[in-house]
């Protein structure tokens, strides 16, 4: 059973709306106690880096994730801030971040942006894959996702980094550590590729 956290951030509805497309079992979860017959988890995130740690921390999921995910291997998908929260930390807050893959959330400089809007950065926009994923079976690279985001996600290890996309900067668009992945844009948004990702996940 592939379980999506509602904790209060994220558009979990948009999720489920396409598992029910693809007659995938999954579950909306609001209570710790329901991760346990999880799977695969889904971790949503919607706004700003403090309000969505403070949020998570108060949900009392935290703990559950911590022993599901880092102890028992649990594959887990975060996704725009769900994945911003992967990190130590972000210089949108002073909050510590789950610390699941090493790095820090920084914004994006506006100076190596030549093209408005310049932040957020907003729209489509096609990734470059760093590494071989499951994840990213039958994605139309070139055609990308859909993106709305100030911040991104600075890794500390190379090896961390899943994909790439470029906005004024090549930035990680997709992190992976083992069992943990993260994406930045919003696949509930990405059309054919948004589907096709969320369907590969739940072979991970």
């Amino acid at each position: 059973m592939t379980c999506i956290i509602n904790y209060g951030s994220g558009n979990v509805r948009a999720i489920g709306n396409i598992y029910d497309r693809l007659k995938v079992p999954y579950s909306i979860v609001a209570r710790p106690s329901e991760l346990l017959a999880a799977e695969r988890i889904i971790l949503p995130g919607v706004g700003a880096f403090d309000q969505t740690m403070d949020m998570l921390n108060k949900s009392g999921f935290r703990e559950v994730l911590e022993r599901r995910v880092i102890q028992e291997n649990i594959p887990v998908l975060g996704i725009c801030v769900g994945m911003q929260i992967l990190a130590e930390g972000s210089e949108e807050g002073v909050l510590d971040g789950l610390g699941w893959i090493k790095g820090r959330v920084q914004k994006f400089d506006k100076e190596t942006i030549a093209h408005k809007p310049k932040i957020p950065h907003l729209g489509w926009n096609s990734i470059c894959a760093a590494k071989t994923s499951n994840l990213f079976n039958g994605i139309d690279q070139a055609q990308g996702f859909y993106f709305i985001h100030s911040y991104y996600f600075k890794c500390t290890h190379e090896q961390d980094i899943l994909a790439t996309t470029h906005y004024g900067n090549d930035f990680s668009s997709a992190v992976n550590r083992d069992n943990i992945y993260g994406v930045q844009f919003h696949p509930e948004k990405s059309h054919h590729n948004g589907i096709s990702l969320l369907e590969n996940f739940v072979s991970i």
